[in-house]
Order: structure tokens, then C-alpha cells, then sequence
């Protein structure tokens, strides 16, 4: 009777195990930042308030949203190296467009102040316009991704830097923005001070949202996934393949515009160096949060766990006084191993 009972117990152990294992391969990300997070509260208590929190949230809402327009890109297997600046393009024109009428160094010192809408649009459509263009290098001349927005990159920097030279600017950091529009990046909704949730989270929110819905309940999401799992089976299923793309590389780049017009409110000015390494940021969260480097993968909640992770080094280590250089390493070395896993459930599958 003993003999029959070991392998049943043998067999519940090993099913019990598997189940654990299953769970814990499933949600590495979320528990990776759950520990993370009692890590450094046990380090310092402090760490567990409302107020460190809401700052980790604001400090990332930005980049949360460069994020998940990395990630539409990403899930096609493609990548997208211009979003940090494009970030910076669109905050230099919402900037320049927005100062105060009695501050000396305007950027166009006979322009009117212009209700806050219009200059938002448009660095929403001129980063929109980058990505179009991203796109079509892609999507028509089939210049590789990494490449084409590679160029790109470059180009933008440039064409930024030309337009933030211009007189009577000469290079010289935009300030004197509109209250209204810094409250956008610096505001709170909400008449207690310590719960109220600043607008800059709240539209960080609402864009969450809305790529959730498009990742998941649109046929534009479902033809997104069916081009990064196996582009050939998409253009046989009879997918326009190059349209798709050029829409999401579109959508992307509206919202690194949208990133850089709350990204120069939060700051409360821009010069043309905004927006420098926030691409690598966001593959890197993207790619921590589940993202497929092999495209075809990818889901909301992963990406913003990803993102979240990052910010909680950044700001959990220094709030406990580590060395912003151990910052960088414990960053390569969680990205590393995101890359190794994601590699060995690829090879696995195949």
C-alpha cells in the first residue's frame, strides 16, 4: 500500500512544482517588481508612501507612452531607434509655440498665445509625419528597420537643432512657458494634496487604455500581431502588409509627440538635446515587459510593468543613496537576461 502511494505523491509533487513553475515563468515581470520594490523598502520603510509612489508615476508617464508606441513597432519585429528624438522635435515646437507673451526671450517674440490644443496638435502630427515616414522607408523601400529608423534618428536631431538655432533663439534653452500648459506636466487632480493623482498620470492613463483596446479588440491590432508572427502567412491571408505598417509606424510617432509636448510641461522648457537615449529605454522596458525581440508578442500590462521596473531602480536606488553607475549595470543586467529568456521560449517554441 506504501509502494502505491509513493509515485501518486511523487506525481502531485511534480505536478504541484510544474504549476508553480508555469506561474512563475508567466509572471516574472510582475514579481521581478514586486521584489524590487520590498527590496529597497526593507532598506529603507520610507520607500512604501503615497508620495514616492506618485513620483515614480509622474517621473514615467512619458515614458510609458514612448513606450507602448515603441511597442507597436516592436511586435511587428521591427525596432525603432528615432523615438527619443522625435520626443525632443515635438518638445521644442510645442515649447516655442507656447511661451508667455511678457517673457523677453520669446521664440516668436510676434506670435499671439495660442490656445494650448493647437501647438499639442501639431507636434502630434509632425511626429506623426516622422513616422509615416519611418514607414514608408520600411514598408515600401525595405530598408530594415533598424536602419531606416536609424537615419531617421539622425535626420531629426539635425532638423531640430536647425530649428532651435534659429534667430532670435540662437540655441538659447526655451522657457516662459504658459501656466496652462505646464500644468499639464506639473498639475494634480484632486483637493488632497497627498492622493491626488497629477494629470500628467491621468493622460498616461487614458493612452494606456486606448492601446489596450487597439492591441486587443481592433482589426488593426489583430493584423499587427499576424505581421510580426509570420509577415509571409499575413500577405497571404491577404493583409496589406505595407499599408499596416506605414499606419502603426503613424501611430508610434504620434505618440512620441504626444511624449514630448508633456515631456517639455513636466520640465517646463525643452532644448534640441530632449528626448536623447529615451528609444533605448524603451525597447529596453518594452523587451523587460514581455515584448517578443522576434516580433509577434507583446501585451499592455507587460509593457507597463516593464516601464515601471525601470523607474523604481532609478528612483528606488537613488532614494536609498546607491550610486547612479550601479544604476546603469543592474539595468544592462536585467535586460540581458529579459533578452536570454525571451531567446530561449523562441528557440523552445521552434
Amino acid at each position: 500500500m506504501q509502494s502505491k502511494m509513493q509515485p501518486q505523491s511523487r506525481f502531485r509533487t511534480s505536478a504541484a512544482a510544474k504549476k508553480i513553475q508555469q506561474f512563475a515563468s508567466h509572471n516574472a515581470i510582475y514579481i521581478v517588481l514586486i521584489v524590487l520594490i520590498f527590496g529597497i523598502a526593507l532598506w529603507d520603510p520610507l520607500f512604501l508612501s503615497v508620495t514616492t509612489f506618485r513620483d515614480i508615476l509622474t517621473q514615467n508617464a512619458t515614458r510609458t507612452i514612448i513606450a507602448l508606441g515603441t511597442a507597436f513597432v516592436l511586435i511587428t519585429g521591427g525596432t525603432d531607434l528615432s523615438s527619443g528624438r522625435i520626443v525632443g522635435l515635438t518638445a521644442v515646437i510645442s515649447a516655442s509655440m507656447l511661451q508667455m507673451s511678457e517673457y523677453q526671450n520669446r521664440f516668436f517674440p510676434n506670435l499671439p498665445e495660442l490656445p494650448i490644443i493647437v501647438p499639442i496638435a501639431a507636434a502630434m502630427i509632425v511626429g506623426l509625419l516622422v513616422g509615416v515616414i519611418n514607414g514608408f522607408i520600411v514598408a515600401k523601400l525595405k530598408v530594415p528597420p533598424f536602419i531606416a529608423t536609424l537615419g531617421t534618428m539622425v535626420a531629426v536631431y539635425g532638423a531640430n537643432s536647425l530649428y532651435f538655432d534659429m534667430e532670435p533663439n540662437n540655441s538659447q534653452p526655451i522657457g516662459g512657458l504658459s501656466k496652462e500648459f505646464t500644468k499639464l506636466g506639473t498639475g494634480y487632480l484632486g483637493f488632497n494634496g497627498t492622493y491626488s493623482i497629477p494629470y500628467i498620470v491621468i493622460i498616461a492613463i487614458v493612452v494606456t487604455v486606448i492601446v489596450w483596446v487597439l492591441f486587443n479588440k481592433t482589426r488593426f491590432g489583430k493584423n499587427m500581431y499576424a505581421i510580426g508572427g509570420n509577415m509571409q502567412a499575413a500577405t497571404v491571408s491577404g493583409i496589406n502588409v505595407a499599408k499596416n505598417l506605414i499606419y502603426i509606424y503613424a501611430v508610434a510617432g504620434a505618440l512620441y509627440g504626444l511624449a514630448g509636448v508633456l515631456e517639455a510641461a513636466r520640465t517646463g522648457g525643452a532644448t534640441n538635446n530632449y528626448g536623447n537615449m529615451y528609444e533605448l529605454d524603451a525597447i529596453a522596458a518594452c523587451v523587460v515587459g514581455g515584448v517578443s525581440t522576434a516580433g509577434g508578442i507583446g501585451r499592455v500590462q507587460g509593457i507597463i510593468a516593464g516601464v515601471l521596473i525601470f523607474g523604481v531602480i532609478n528612483y528606488g536606488l537613488t532614494f536609498i543613496g546607491v550610486s547612479p553607475y550601479w544604476q546603469w549595470i543592474t539595468k544592462g543586467a536585467i535586460i540581458v537576461a529579459a533578452v536570454a529568456f525571451d531567446i530561449r521560449k523562441y528557440v523552445a517554441k521552434k
